[in-house]
């Protein structure tokens, strides 16, 4: 969106601007880029998930988002360790408007229209640096008699430290750290405590205007947490070693992990919209975000789309054991299914080979999951490596087994039309290393080169011949079964 100059705050009222609060804006935004993708031809499950291109997650968590956004809420998104949290509080910086109009000057940015509209100001009242500047000098401040031409505006893009705020979540975080500090030296040498000079903002005024992220919110020390409070139920916020109140108008989203619940303040949590993000269940979709995490990643390595299923069905595998230990909690986390892929890779290059080979993709999904152990002191770390190695042996076999049948009788299903005579004599080809010249043979031949994605340096034919080794490898072609 781009916003017409205008030098002071009359011409800006005056162009018909409408001000808008971050909540308001951020709706608007949503509901904005809803319509236009549906107009489009999109559905409306496609449109939310277009509106998160980089984190893959439940349509329905993404519509509870949405809707508490665009009802005015605080956000409270909470759950197991990796399931992707963080990354969709992240995309939502992405999502929000950008520029605004600013008074010049102002250490907070507010909107003129908080100096000059006493129905605006009321919603979100200005700074007092605008107020000393702009006011008569004398009892309360009214935006009615100020001066709208004397308001200097200026169009701002918000960005980190002016509208983007990040607080990660820790016991050495102060109060100080989010409310920001009057610098007293300064307040010597100028003298005037109103002065934007004075002020060095925390990250709640570094939000204003905008959006504020808190990860694991419930890791902030209770005096820290109560500041954030004070925030979100009045709008204001006091600096430290300051008798002044600043405004704090934005969108709180805030992550925690399912252990830190109890650690957040009820009354703040009570100011919070809580939503719950799950491990996904659609294998499909756990699938995808391998593409999504690095779409443009140079590949020089074949790896199989086969061995990709199966890394991705043996983190699935662990997450339905829901192991109890808190050392293994990332074990089954969205990273841990990017790692299983990138491992296996590095084993490949170390190795100098052309396409993943059983030993590297072995290697590489152990690598990743015995990655994900938290360290601890005594034994308890070499107990973890028993207990994976225990899952791995009985698993990652069942993940292959489950890759083939996806990736065979997807063919099957949607090539052969599901003819066991069509399927039995292929396979029995197949079991020689070859793929027959024909018509079977070539719809199997341009599936394969239809369906790898990630192709490295391999000709087609290398490709073919790579795929087929694998499905040789398998002893049972049924697809007698949904699996």
């Amino acid at each position: 969106m781009s916003l017409e100059n205008h030098s002071n705050a009359e011409k800006l009222r005056d162009s018909g601007y409408r001000p808008l609060t971050a909540q308001e804006a951020l709706a608007e935004k949503i509901n904005e880029r809803m319509h236009a993708l549906i107009a489009k031809g999109y559905t409306r499950e496609e449109a939310m998930g277009m509106l998160f291109p980089g984190t893959v997650m439940d349509p329905k968590v993404l519509e509870s988002l949405l809707a508490a956004l665009m009802g005015g809420s605080h956000i409270l998104l909470f759950g197991p360790s990796g399931t992707g949290k963080t990354s969709l509080a992240k995309e939502l910086w992405d999502l929000f408007p950008k520029k605004v109009y600013v008074v010049d000057g102002c250490p907070v940015q507010d909107d003129p229209m908080s100096v000059i509209d006493p129905s605006f100001h009321s919603k979100v009242r200005c700074c007092p640096s605008c107020e000393s500047r702009f006011g008569k000098g004398e009892g309360v401040f009214d935006p009615a008699s100020v001066d709208a031409s004397s308001v200097p505006v200026k169009v701002l893009e918000l960005r980190e430290g002016y509208g983007l705020a990040r607080v990660q979540g820790s016991s050495e975080v102060f109060p100080d750290n989010l409310t920001g500090i009057y610098n007293l030296h300064k307040l010597e040498e100028i003298g005037d405590p109103t002065s934007p000079l004075i002020l060095e903002p925390g990250k709640l005024l570094q939000a204003n205007r905008g959006l504020l992220l808190v990860d694991e919110v419930g890791k902030l020390p209770l005096g820290t947490q109560n500041v954030l409070l004070q925030a979100l139920q009045e709008g204001i916020v006091t600096p430290a070693k300051s008798r002044e109140t600043f405004p704090a108008s934005f969108v709180a989203v805030t992550t925690s992990n399912l252990k830190d619940l109890d650690a957040i303040n009820e009354p703040l949590n009570d100011r919070l919209s809580n939503i719950y993000v799950d491990y996904i269940k659609d294998h499909g979709k756990n699938r995808s975000m391998i593409d999504i995490a690095a779409p443009d990643r140079r590949v020089d390595i074949f790896f199989p789309e086969i061995y990709v299923h199966a890394a991705v069905f043996v983190v699935e595998a662990w997450r339905d054991l829901s192991v109890d230990i808190p050392e293994l909690t990332e074990v089954g986390s969205n990273r841990t299914i990017l790692d299983t892929v990138s491992r296996s890779m590095a084993f490949s290059i170390l190795r100098n080979e052309p396409s993943i080979s059983y030993t590297s993709f072995e290697n590489g999904v152990r690598d990743a999951l015995f990655g994900r152990i938290r360290a601890r002191g005594g034994d308890s770390f070499l107990r973890n490596e028993e207990i994976l190695n225990e899952f791995l042996e009985g698993n990652l076999p069942l993940a292959l087994e489950r890759a083939f049948r996806v990736y065979w009788c997807t063919f099957f299903r949607r090539e052969l039309s599901s003819s066991v005579p069509r399927a039995e004599k292929l396979a029995r080809s197949i079991s020689k290393g070859t793929v027959p010249k024909g018509e079977d043979g070539d719809l199997l031949r341009n599936f394969i080169i239809r369906t790898e994605r990630m192709k490295g340096q391999l000709k087609d034919d290398d490709v073919v011949s790579r795929v087929v080794d694998i499905l040789n490898s398998m002893e049972d072609f049924g697809c007698t079964e949904e699996r």
